[in-house]
């Protein structure tokens, strides 16, 4: 099995479980620029190195710790992209007074039901939708980093939040 069959497998599955989500967020922040089978295979990497996902233990890093990571011969060593999921783990902390977890506060906006978008044909289906930008930009808001629209969105199907029905299937 392919390092990254387990993203594939899981695409569009409504995901309720906050490490899951974070860990999916993470492939999105570094997916940016690559291929998401370059950043889903790194799942591995991503586990040992952010605390197996724990966002509260993230959000603890201090910058030798960052450092740490960007020597990593496995890991994507973007320190950019290091450094937002740090930031990424900080912000869903701070939902946390907010919401009850960071699943309540992504399927809040859509009542803990999965959008449902349909197609015509699988070609039509966009990487850009008007509700993930909305909640892009509610994430930047709240101090979220590398949730632009397509990451977001991106990030929003793998999880299951919104999906794609393709009709022509």
């Amino acid at each position: 099995m392919k390092s990254y069959q387990w993203y594939s497998d899981t695409w569009g599955k409504p995901i309720k479980e906050d490490r899951h989500l974070f860990l999916l967020l993470t492939i999105g922040v570094f997916q940016a620029g690559l291929s998401w089978q370059a950043a889903a295979s790194k799942k591995e990497v991503f586990l040992r190195n952010f605390c197996q996902m724990d966002f509260r233990k993230v959000a603890a890093f201090f910058p030798e710790d960052i450092e740490a990571i960007e020597k990593d011969p496995e890991m994507i060593r973007n320190p950019r992209k290091i450094k937002a999921v740090v930031q990424n783990a900080r912000a869903i902390v701070g939902l946390l007074t907010e919401y009850e977890s960071f699943a309540d506060y992504l399927w809040d906006f859509y009542q803990g039901v999965p959008l449902i978008k349909e197609y015509e044909s699988a070609d039509l289906v966009p990487n850009i939708l008007p509700e993930a930008t909305i909640i892009a930009k509610d994430m930047k808001k709240r101090g979220f980093a590398f949730v632009g629209p397509v990451v977001t969105c991106m990030f929003l199907k793998a999880a299951g939040v919104i999906q794609d029905q393709v009709l022509d299937c």
